[in-house]
């Protein structure tokens, strides 16, 4: 038997505690995961609520994965479709669920003990789900939920924790609803970064391209970043491309130029990237958001990289309500955040040239998750 963290959003944690409780779903990208894991009857999840980080449940797997589209987590085009049947063991309303920076938490989970609590160092252990997690952590935390759910002490919500939990949802058409956010202030638009913040976006641009590189896949990066880039990776069998193999119109082509990393393979873009450096965040996914808007049919996977301390602004920007109506879906549902930490920690895998490019899914957050 093995430990899984289950990562619920404060809205798809209402949704589950409004169900039967008796299936977890994840997103389909999680199905090479799942498979070679081997998750089954006996397993346990640990469920976490993200944004106001607090563990809310245990959930007993009763089945093997099955695939169902059936509305569970969102009125429509639920994107957590690979499931399980599931005992709901414990599952605590949102205010009586405990904060992972409570004392008797933090101080005895292995990842967090040896931290400052204002520390971001833990949280790669909650960027996707399900992930395998420490077995004695899990034990502990098993012991400490059930305590809780006798007990019922409640956990007032901070000011934060309020805000975060408003969320507004639109209806983009007749049947779907999805939730958005106006971030409360445009600071980031504004931000002013140092000589050190630029060199750690090229050293990521530098990863990413020697990633690609290694995965087969063809690079192309801007013009202007090429010399600073080049310093750190030395492209071989020429992966890196002169110009771009794709026909497109005028427009669509100067966009595509200046997005920070394309993998390529033949005439087709596989994976794009924007690397927060000197710009805004607002400004790379502004510029995904008018590449899928001029070409709504292309098929590419898209990735917003920024440090974890960033996280969340990443997603604020990304759950904009003018993101929520475009043609091709929620950009919230098609972008995905990446932690500079999760590519730094990629890019020094050896079995690279073994992988396919889905093994970045597992380093993948997506803001409704």
């Amino acid at each position: 038997m093995n430990y899984y963290i289950d990562l619920f959003s404060p809205e798809t944690a209402t949704a589950f505690s409004k169900s039967t409780r008796n299936i977890s779903g994840f997103r389909i990208s999680r199905k090479t995961y799942v498979e070679n894991q081997k998750i089954g009857p006996g397993d346990k999840f640990i469920c976490y609520c993200t944004r106001i980080q607090r563990f809310i449940g245990i959930l007993e797997v009763l089945s093997p994965y099955f695939i169902d589209s059936k509305p569970i987590f969102a009125e429509a085009d639920d994107p957590f479709v690979l499931r399980f049947n599931v005992k709901s063991i414990i599952w605590l309303p949102l205010e009586k669920s405990i904060p992972i920076h409570e004392n008797i938490i933090w101080d005895n989970l292995s990842f967090t003990k040896n931290l400052l609590k204002d520390s971001n160092q833990w949280t790669y252990m909650v960027f996707s789900s399900p992930r395998l997690w420490p077995t004695k952590d899990c034990e502990f935390l098993e012991q400490k939920l059930i305590e809780q759910n006798k007990i019922q002490k409640d956990y007032p919500f901070l000011e934060n924790d309020e805000k975060k939990l408003k969320f507004t949802k639109i209806r983009v058409n007749n049947k779907k609803e999805t939730t958005v956010t106006v971030p409360e202030n445009e600071e980031d638009n504004n931000i002013e970064t140092n000589n050190q913040d630029h060199r750690a976006s090229i050293k990521i641009q530098a990863h990413l391209s020697e990633i690609g590189e290694k995965l087969g896949y063809k690079i192309w990066i801007p013009r202007p970043d090429r010399n600073k880039i080049l310093k750190l990776w030395e492209p071989k069998n020429e992966s890196l491309l002169e110009e771009l193999p794709l026909v497109f119109d005028d427009t669509t082509l100067k966009t595509i130029r200046n997005i920070d990393v394309l993998w390529i393979r033949k005439r087709a873009i596989v994976r794009a990237f924007e690397v927060e450096d000197t710009t805004s965040i607002y400004s790379g996914i502004l510029r995904m958001a008018d590449l899928l808007s001029l070409q709504p049919m292309l098929d590419i996977k898209i990735h917003i990289v920024a440090p974890t301390e960033r996280r969340d602004a990443v997603f604020q920007q990304l759950t904009r309500p003018v993101f929520a109506v475009m043609e091709k879906g929620h950009l919230a549902e098609l972008c995905s955040y990446i932690s500079y930490d999760s590519v730094n920690e990629l890019s020094i895998e050896k079995r690279l040239e073994h992988m396919t490019d889905t093994i970045l899914d597992e380093y993948s957050e997506f803001a409704n998750d």
